[in-house]
């Protein structure tokens, strides 16, 4: 698979990093929850990118998912002062499944082996 099919995720990989490992003094405040609206968009976007890289639904949704498990349990025990959450955890699982859903109509099928 051509390399531009996979920059999509990396950047959306890079951008997961930073968004989720920035420490909170250096997170902007929003609207009520509406950090939730970003775990849901990130990981749209994450499972998206994935599904463009031709990578296959289910591994997609486990690296996806396993991700969001993992990156909230390491925002409650890094000194990022941050904290883990489930309910952005679900909404993460959420995106993962409308970034899924919305790969089904808009990318083409295509084999990650020549």
């Amino acid at each position: 698979m051509p390399l531009k099919f996979y920059l999509p995720l990396a950047v959306s990989m890079v951008a997961a990093l930073i968004i989720l490992f920035t420490p909170a003094s250096g997170v902007p405040s929003g609207f009520e929850h509406s950090d939730k609206i970003i775990h849901g968009t990130l990981f749209a976007a994450l499972a998206y990118s994935s599904r463009f890289a031709a990578i296959s639904v289910r591994t997609t949704a486990g690296w996806t998912v396993g991700f969001a498990v993992v990156s909230e349990f390491l925002q409650a025990i890094l000194p990022l002062g941050r904290s883990g959450s489930a309910l952005d955890a679900l909404f993460d699982v959420i995106g993962v499944a409308a970034g899924l859903l919305i790969a089904t109509r808009f990318v083409p099928v295509r084999s990650a082996i020549h």
